[in-house]
């Protein structure tokens, strides 16, 4: 046989380290990048919708409210407006209806005092003077209020009184001092007449024009100031015999 020389034992050989390419890492790098750059991306665009989002309906909101408001203030307008136009064909209609206008002459005896008011009023004779003393008539709208209640406001008084034109006048004088009346000449029928116009009685506030006829006075009164308009056109018609 022939003689082998012994076989030494060899050290396991370990398999050599495996070395990345540098290539591939630096395509990991930007990968890892572009997915943090298109996630903050994602970000700033979903935010910038849900500011957008939340900016239209800020804005939507301050339109409707404008809007409505816009809205109301056009139909408080328009309802305002329809409220005039019928306030105003209501007065044309009334004014209409007051014409032709009645005429109402007192006594004789009195110097037939005459003068003419609307046909839609009433007149009430509470006095005649048929037997001397005072005359008093009474007129307002539909119905004269009852004369014999101090609370009762008519739209016209009608006076010729015995008493003197002083004692009537002074009558106003506490008020026109306390400046809750005021004083003034006019003319009646080319005759001078004195016009209170203010506070006349405790709860009546209205105009008088009071004048010389012979021997009395005579006084027209409205009690109340919504009839001043009338009243004064009613004087511009009176009439009398001196």
């Amino acid at each position: 046989m022939f003689n082998q020389p012994p076989i030494s034992s060899m050290p396991p050989v370990s398999p050599a380290p495996s070395i990345a390419p540098s290539g591939a890492s630096k395509a990991v790098g930007k990968s890892g990048n572009s997915s943090i750059i298109k996630t903050v991306a994602i970000v700033l665009l979903t935010l910038l919708v849900i500011g957008a989002a939340l900016l239209a309906v800020y804005f939507y909101n301050e339109y409707r409210e404008a809007k409505t408001e816009v809205d109301r203030k056009i139909d408080e307008a328009v309802l305002s407006h329809e409220k005039e136009l019928t306030d105003e064909l209501e007065a044309e209609f009334a004014e209409r209806e007051k014409s032709p206008f009645r005429t109402f002459t007192g006594p004789a005896d009195y110097g037939s005092v005459s003068f003419k008011y609307p046909k839609t009023w009433s007149a009430y004779i509470d006095k005649d003077a048929s037997k001397g003393g005072n005359f008093e008539a009474y007129l307002h709208p539909a119905e004269v209020a009852p004369v014999d209640n101090s609370d009762s406001l008519n739209a016209l008084r009608v006076y010729i009184e015995t008493s003197t034109f002083e004692n009537v006048t002074d009558r106003f004088k506490n008020n026109v001092e306390r400046n809750e009346t005021t004083s003034s000449v006019v003319s009646v029928n080319g005759t001078d007449a004195t016009r209170f116009d203010g506070k006349l009685e405790r709860d009546i506030v209205g105009s008088a024009v009071i004048f010389k006829l012979r021997d009395k006075t005579v006084v027209f009164q409205t009690d109340a100031e919504i009839y001043v308009e009338d009243f004064n056109k009613i004087i511009e018609t009176i009439t009398f015999n001196q």
